[in-house]
């Protein structure tokens, strides 16, 4: 039982660790500045039931309210290309980290 119990605390201590170490590369964001960097974004996100024909017919989601963290990991996702989405590879390739972190903070404070 102690070896089981050891190797879950382990287990947990790797865990930990590594999600300190990808939250620790996410700079801070600045909301304010977000804010001066969402003209991108907001053609599409920003319009309430918005639906957009490319590449194919699909609902754009409301991303206002959004964790951003969760903003965050999804933009460096479409920037290596782990998503596939073409507009936004095209949109998250000009972003920088700061960038990021900048608008994932500005749409967590946004409930519209």
């Amino acid at each position: 039982m102690k070896r089981n119990a050891l190797a879950a605390w382990a287990t947990a201590a790797v865990y930990v660790a590594s999600a300190s170490a990808v939250f620790a590369q996410t700079p801070q964001g600045d909301a304010k500045a977000g804010a001066q960097k969402v003209q991108s974004c907001q053609g599409c996100h920003g319009i309430p039931g918005w639906r957009t024909a490319f590449p194919e017919v699909y609902h754009v989601p409301k991303i206002a309210g959004q964790h951003p963290q969760y903003l965050v990991n999804a933009l460096k996702a479409y920037k290596s290309g782990d998503r596939q989405h073409p507009s936004m590879r095209a949109v998250a390739q000009s972003l920088s980290d700061k960038d990021m972190a900048d608008l994932a903070a500005y749409y967590a404070t946004e409930t519209k």
